[in-house]
């Protein structure tokens, strides 16, 4: 299956927006909008912070391509938007947005499925926005162990993500976490290593792309390091031994089905050292595109370039109940 830019119409890269990701969502999305014009798609930036999403419609938008992170773009909300307005757009639908972007309900979907990611608490605010009492805080390194990772559990690029290693250092951690989000979710810490998987397609012909390994400077790989350095490691191949490759491959799979995820994302996942054993961390529906991220890496492992990668998802944007279309990539390897 061959695309022909053409017969994508008028498409719109959704890009910036009002999350705490917003720079790295205008990143994403200068990317994607140089790629697919290299092409001779007809497409035009559109940041929904500046701009009212109805004027799309004015446009004569055929399709959209969402190059948002963070709420207000990966969480259901744009989605639903572009629903109402009936313009079709790429990566996963409503439901799975908003469940994918809310780390304990991923979390509760995959342990219902069998799918092994680490111990958590979920820390509720019961006593106002970001406020947690301190007997609950307090009681978490019991429950799950030191060291233990505190992040905001809808947020992602590692913002307000610390690793605690003594119990002195919760409370702060807590606090930062609810900065970003009221609630806070407190996760075992897996010693080991991390790596990520994109995956890309629906139903019969989702495809799980090569893993990429990643080796940060004493293991932070935070958002300075994720976006702005070039101290990070990323290997792809991966070196990992061939039964593990596969088993990361299948649980990227099976847990992008689980969420009833669409079109492409990217299952990030840690490796225990002790027994080998991968723990799903999360599922990212709006995956980054700039220079350093770690899809484009993985495509180009199979033959697909940056370009082509972009000109893929765009082919695959659709709306909910619309019929599934076949993301073929053999015929884009370059």
């Amino acid at each position: 299956m061959s695309i022909d830019p053409k017969a994508l119409g008028k498409v719109a890269v959704l890009l910036g927006g009002t999350s705490a990701e917003r720079d790295i969502s205008l990143m994403s999305g200068s990317g994607v909008l140089a790629a697919l014009q290299s092409l001779g798609v007809d497409a035009q930036a559109f940041d929904p912070a500046q701009r009212d999403l109805a004027e799309l419609k004015s446009l004569g938008i055929d399709r959209c391509f969402i190059s948002l992170h963070g709420r207000h773009g990966e969480d259901g909300t744009v989605q639903g938007a572009l629903e109402l307005l009936g313009i079709p757009y790429t990566g996963s639908g409503v439901m799975a947005s908003a469940v994918a972007m809310d780390k304990v309900m991923t979390k509760r979907i995959w342990l219902a499925e069998g799918l092994p990611t680490p111990r958590h608490v979920w820390l509720e605010a019961t006593h106002g926005k970001g406020e947690h009492s301190a007997e609950q805080v307090q009681a978490v390194p019991a429950q799950i162990g030191l060291p233990l990772i505190v992040k905001p559990p809808r947020e992602g690029s590692s913002i307000g993500v610390t690793k605690v290693q003594s119990a002195d250092q919760i409370a702060d951690a807590v606090a930062l976490a609810a900065r970003y989000d009221a609630d806070v979710l407190c996760e075992e810490f897996i010693a080991g290593e991390e790596v990520t998987c994109p995956v890309l397609g629906e139903g019969a012909h989702v495809r799980a792309l090569p893993v990429v390994r990643i080796r940060a400077p004493e293991g932070a790989y935070d958002y300075q390091n994720k976006y702005f350095t070039d101290v990070v490691q990323y290997l792809c191949p991966s070196g990992l031994p061939q039964a593990e490759e596969r088993e990361i491959q299948r649980l990227a799979i099976a847990s992008y089905r689980a969420l009833g995820c669409r079109g492409w994302g990217r299952a990030d996942l840690m490796i225990r050292g002790s027994d080998r054993q991968p723990f799903l961390l999360e599922m990212n529906t709006s995956p980054g595109m700039t220079t350093h991220s770690l899809v484009p890496m993985s495509a180009r492992a199979t033959g697909i370039d940056y370009p082509q990668l972009c000109l893929l998802i765009a082919s695959q944007a659709r709306l909910d109940g619309q019929p599934v279309v076949a993301a073929s990539t053999s015929s884009l390897a370059a």
